[in-house]
């Protein structure tokens, strides 16, 4: 029994030493992202989903700390993914209630990232694993790959510019699979109206689908 015991204080040992370089980049990455209060973006959303043929809209994106979010078309339209956790990576690390798993190191688009899974310890949370790319000098998330209860396994791909040091991208990509995700109502409401005046064949087509948010501007911290 002794050295039943023994043996868990030494595998605890060794998780915490383990851990701990993730837990602290974690922490990082929040204080970084913790610096953004608030802000409004204007946005272009451009929805590629081989059944699908949308023209590209103008939409606005709003957040405020720590974990509202909000995409609106033109008209005031809500077009947050059903279910799952969206475009927003700010409000799921700042609320912090996960636990962080090391998973190595990685070369993203050329460039060296660290691997970290955040497992939510939530009960009842849709999210299963985050699993995220970051750039440790630069503390941004270059890539995210998302398991979710209502809409499977999709990834999401950042790109930064003049708004980095912020920890907000100018771009992001979100690829997923049109069996599992729920799309946004906005998204579907444009679609049905399109397939109203047009046949739309669906069998054979990819089940690929990306939805693409640039981010024209920003204002940051104005309340």
């Amino acid at each position: 029994m002794k050295k039943t015991i023994f043996t868990l204080v030494i595998l605890l040992g060794f998780q915490q030493i383990y851990a701990q370089p993730g837990d602290i980049l974690i922490g990082k990455l929040k204080d970084k992202l913790a610096k953004v209060k608030d802000y409004f973006a204007v946005a272009q959303l451009k929805t590629d989903v081989a059944f699908m043929k949308l023209p590209i809209s103008k939409v606005s994106v709003s957040y405020k700390y720590p974990d509202k979010f909000e995409i609106k078309k033109e008209g005031g339209i809500s077009i947050l993914p059903k279910g799952g956790m969206s475009v927003n990576l700010n409000s799921l690390i700042l609320e912090g209630n996960y636990v962080v798993i090391p998973g190595g190191n990685a070369v993203w688009k050329g460039a060296p990232a660290v691997v970290l899974k955040l497992v939510p310890t939530t009960e009842g949370a849709d999210l299963i694993i985050l699993t995220l790319y970051i750039n440790e000098a630069d503390l941004l998330i270059k890539k995210a790959i998302a398991t979710t209860k209502q809409n499977g396994t999709y990834e999401l791909e950042l790109d930064y510019g003049k708004y980095a040091q912020w920890g907000l991208p100018d771009n992001v990509r979100m690829l997923f699979n049109t069996k599992e995700f729920s799309l946004p109502k906005a998204v579907t409401l444009e679609y049905e109206g399109v397939a109203k005046n047009k046949k739309v064949e669906k069998k054979g087509l990819p089940n690929k689908g990306v939805i693409e948010i640039r981010y024209l501007s920003y204002v940051i911290n104005k309340g």
